[in-house]
């Protein structure tokens, strides 16, 4: 499969709503199989899809590695609750090198489609939901930028590993 190239900041596809998914074919499932392999070969956590150059309500997340993975396929997500704080570092596949303190909810309800279209419900938290709620928000155009309250140099990030800080 393709490794797809991803759009980087400036790019003003990144500041675009994107359009919801109404065809659940097999170019739905190809594309969300190349942004599981891109994903994986630039070391993210989660993908969406106005970030490989489609104006789409398509991400995909995945925190675990080996056995503790497992995939989220979110197309149309909409966050229907949330609880609780957390700030921790972010950065962004889009944004190579740039890391920072965001603020997000602690725990997450979001309701779904899956690669066949079916309605799903997902409750998230920690870490999971931080990841979940990223990329919703690149499919509304929301920009991790636009949250960080302090801006984290790269040199001291030396507690998290890089697979941690890519989304």
């Amino acid at each position: 499969m393709p490794i797809l190239e991803i759009i980087h900041y400036p790019n003003e596809i990144l500041d675009t709503e994107c359009g919801r998914v109404s065809s659940f074919d097999k170019d739905l499932h190809r594309l969300l199989d190349n942004m599981y392999e891109t994903m994986i070969a630039e070391d993210g956590v989660g993908l969406a899809a106005p970030q490989v150059g489609i104006l789409s309500q398509i991400a995909i997340v995945d925190i675990g590695e080996g056995e503790e993975s497992e995939l989220f396929e979110l197309i149309n997500p909409e966050i229907v609750e949330q609880r609780g704080n957390q700030i921790d570092i972010e950065g962004c596949l889009s944004f190579p090198g740039l890391y920072g303190k965001v603020p997000r909810a602690k725990v997450i309800k979001v309701k779904a489609n899956d690669r066949y279209g079916n309605e799903y419900h997902l409750e998230a938290e920690g870490y999971l939901a931080r990841a979940i709620q990223h990329e919703i928000d690149h499919l509304h155009g929301v920009l991790f930028t636009s949250k960080v309250v302090e801006y984290v140099h790269e040199s001291e990030l030396t507690d998290w590993s890089e697979e941690q800080l890519q989304r």
